[in-house]
């Protein structure tokens, strides 16, 4: 049999990072997700003791964390869990409702700034159509990015994370990347 290696998303036995300037990007790869769906007549859980949030917003709690996708649905993450069977986890706290393993099927990656929210939102601004100024840390919506659709989450003020698809890892990184080296180099 060969021997197999696994490789993150953007196709690499280690995740990858850059940094420009005030800003780090860094390839979620321990990252592990799965959809939770109710079912007609179930009662909303709460997964590992988090409250899941409505329309709009992002939840988080020791290791997990949560964000609405669309009535009764919630995408659950859940921190260095990503080579565990994290949907069977799930679906044990939150019995009678639908749960997908989705881990594979996307890329994360976290963007810090290193100065505060200033270059963050300035980066976002040229990729996003959120005013990420009124995009407060807690908040999550999906949106456009060049061609992609993805999943902007606000962690903090300074730390927001792009969930996309993995077929498009490579295109969502060229666009972070060359959006912070634009700023980078703007800046210099």
């Amino acid at each position: 049999m060969t021997d197999l290696t696994p490789i993150t998303a953007l196709g690499a036995v280690a995740s990858r990072s850059a940094s420009f300037g005030a800003l780090e990007l860094r390839e979620n790869a321990g990252l592990a997700l799965a959809s939770l769906a109710l079912r007609r007549g179930s009662v909303e859980p709460t997964p590992f003791g988090l409250t899941l949030p409505g329309p709009g917003r992002w939840v988080a709690g020791q290791g997990v964390a949560a964000l609405w996708t669309g009535p009764d649905q919630w995408m659950i993450e859940a921190e260095g869990r990503a080579e565990l069977d994290f949907a069977a986890e799930l679906k044990q706290v939150a019995p009678g409702c639908s749960v997908t393993e989705q881990t594979d099927g996307w890329v994360a990656i976290e963007i810090v700034s290193r100065a505060g929210a200033g270059p963050l939102e300035a980066m976002m601004s040229k990729l996003v159509n959120i005013d990420l100024a009124d995009f407060g840390p807690g908040r999550a919506t999906r949106t456009g990015l060049e061609h992609m659709s993805c999943f902007v989450i606000r962690r903090s003020d300074a730390h927001v994370a792009v969930l996309g698809a993995r077929s498009s890892a490579g295109s969502l990184w060229h666009a972070l990347a060359t959006a912070a080296k634009r700023l980078e180099e703007k800046v210099a």
